[in-house]
């Protein structure tokens, strides 16, 4: 009879298995198993990422079920023990590299120009089981992770994306992201650093976001502005000179306050450190950044990330990178 690859063995091809086996190598994830191979690892939780599996032992029972086909793709009966361990033991970093290199083999399509180059940042919050450990509790009642992620809107990509638990603040990941000279960075105001704007600044990047209540402009320009549209006001001045502790402000140059008008009759006071292009482009690059909350959207309702396999901190990240 002609064998037939299953839809299952046609997906892992798209997986870069060379990258895989190095990371695995490198963290030596593989040392000293004799049971369940990282790949093997991979492959189980893939299976019940596909097949809407929520616990160990539903994954383990649907592979159990489908014992003569296993082999033709790639995959192997797991016990629910066995793959609990290597969730809470074996590193997630294999996982994260592996989608880093997926990633990267995604963006031959997003050679732009440099000034198109959009990265809107953002996290979202994810509940975990009651039970998780202390590393992603915030309180007595609620657990939660964070899933911080680089996006580009034009090609509906997540660029990178880090796990931590909800109590980081969203600034630190991105203060620890690689910043990609030229490009442009949409966000909103949990990145609220002049520190970081000003790295932002320095390696020629713009930058959208919005301005604090209490922050003024030192030094104010009027600048005209149309006589329709929801451009209430564009000035360019200075950020205070201080910040808190009585630090000085590293960002000394120029920036650009545009206040809009929104659809729900509400003000929001943007500020970019580009002085040449018109409001109405500034405003139509801060309105882009809802497409990454489309996009937690999606992933919400598409990924099987709702029931969590683990409460361990590698046990959550490696469901999620491997989703």
């Amino acid at each position: 009879m002609r064998h037939e690859n299953s839809v299952f063995h046609q997906l892992t091809k798209q997986v870069p298995w060379e990258v895989f086996e190095r990371s695995v190598a490198r963290h030596g994830s593989d040392r000293r198993v004799r049971r369940l191979r990282t790949r093997d690892q991979f492959l189980a939780v893939l299976y019940g990422q596909l097949a809407g599996a929520v616990s160990l032992r539903e994954i383990a029972d649907g592979l159990r079920s489908h014992e003569a086909r296993l082999y033709h793709a790639g995959l192997r009966c797991v016990s629910r023990s066995t793959l609990s361990d290597a969730n809470a033991k074996r590193s997630f970093e294999v996982y994260a590299d592996v989608f880093a290199e997926m990633v990267r083999l995604a963006r031959p399509g997003l050679r732009r120009k440099l000034r198109e180059a959009v990265r809107l940042l953002d996290a979202t919050k994810m509940k975990l089981p009651g039970g998780s450990e202390g590393w992603a509790r915030f309180s007595d009642r609620f657990c939660a992770a964070k899933l911080h992620v680089a996006y580009e809107p034009h090609e509906r990509l997540p660029l990178r994306a880090v796990v931590s638990a909800d109590n980081v603040n969203d600034i630190t990941p991105a203060r620890a992201m690689p910043i990609e000279p030229g490009a442009t960075y949409v966000f909103d105001l949990a990145y609220y650093s002049y520190e970081w704007w000003a790295a932002l600044h320095a390696r020629g990047c713009r930058f959208v976001t919005r301005l604090k209540t209490h922050t003024r402009l030192a030094g104010e320009t009027e600048r005209p502005v149309p006589a329709d549209g929801n451009i209430l006001s564009d000035r360019t001045g200075r950020l205070p000179a201080r910040m808190g502790g009585g630090r000085r402000n590293p960002f000394v140059d120029p920036v650009r306050e545009i206040v809009i008008a929104i659809d729900t009759g509400k003000t929001l006071r943007l500020v970019t450190n580009d002085l040449q292009t018109p409001p109405q482009d500034i405003a139509q690059l801060y309105k882009q950044r809802w497409e990454i909350e489309l996009f937690f959207k999606w992933i919400k309702q598409n990924l099987k990330i709702r029931h969590f396999l683990g409460t361990s901190e590698n046990a959550v990240k490696t469901q999620i990178y491997i989703a």
